[in-house]
């Protein structure tokens, strides 16, 4: 079993490797073949992609994209969460409910009513026009998993607080938040991704070049009449690198996030 589980990951590694190789490669010899490993190494092209093909300014606007949808969904969707999970009120199972529903929604199927509510907003074309939708899209694993997180606190934590005046801004902020940071740090990091990987309603909404995230600068790349591998590659390692990055630091809070949601 342990063969066939290396052989598997061996296979499913090989393509990620070849394209970190042809970042480091020249056009002929990534058009050439033959060689994982490059025969010159030269950062020229992933310095040629991160500048002249603008990919600096893809990543900035990636990053903006991201670190605002993330910050927004945290913000919103522990609020919901804590609601759900300590305050009492009426239709509050099933609002839950309708939440964890919209799991079941592909959101291609919203697609257009999303871009004409843009249109209407007067916000198509711009990143916050896109930070909307995606919040929107994170709401039913968000509030799941928080709801989850938040119900696990012993109701003895905010009984406690409370005989010493404290309010529910201070209990929640005091109490719930540090406790149910794993899960904090796991619904930022399931928002985190698929955002700065996202390119359907990217591509739908932005027109202007200057907008663009790191996945249409890929597509452009692509696109090309004679597309150049190396710096295809180049580019898809800088997209792919940050989140690599991120799910490696965080990765113990991931996990213990996601069994502290299964055992709330």
């Amino acid at each position: 079993m342990g063969v066939l589980l290396a052989g598997y990951a061996l296979v499913s590694l090989y393509p990620f490797l070849w394209m970190v190789s042809g970042a480091f490669k020249d056009q002929f010899e990534v058009v050439r073949g033959g060689h994982l490993i490059p025969e010159h190494p030269t950062w020229h092209t992933l310095a040629d992609t991160w500048n002249r093909l603008h990919f600096f300014d893809y990543f900035l606007n990636s990053l903006k994209v991201t670190a605002l949808t993330v910050a927004l969904t945290l913000l919103v969707y522990a609020a919901a969460g804590y609601a759900f999970a300590v305050l009492r009120f009426p239709g509050r199972a099933w609002l839950y409910r309708l939440f964890v529903a919209l799991l079941f929604v592909p959101g291609v199927t919203v697609l257009l009513p999303i871009i004409l509510l843009e249109h209407n907003l007067g916000v198509l074309g711009t990143h916050f026009g896109l930070v909307l939708p995606f919040v929107n899209g994170t709401a039913p694993l968000s509030v799941m998993l928080l709801t989850g997180a938040f119900t696990a606190v012993p109701d003895e934590l905010r009984d406690a607080a409370r005989v010493d005046g404290a309010g529910e801004i201070h209990i929640f902020t005091r109490v719930h938040l540090p406790l149910a940071r794993p899960a904090l740090i796991t619904v930022a990091l399931l928002t985190a991704i698929p955002t700065w990987n996202e390119y359907l309603l990217t591509k739908v909404s932005l027109n202007d070049e200057s907008a663009y995230t790191l996945s249409l600068g890929l597509q452009q790349l692509s696109a090309q009449n004679v597309p150049h591998y190396n710096n295809l590659m180049a580019g898809a390692l800088i997209v792919v690198i940050p989140v690599i990055l991120l799910f490696l630091a965080l990765q113990r809070y991931f996990v213990n996030g996601l069994v502290g949601a299964v055992k709330g």
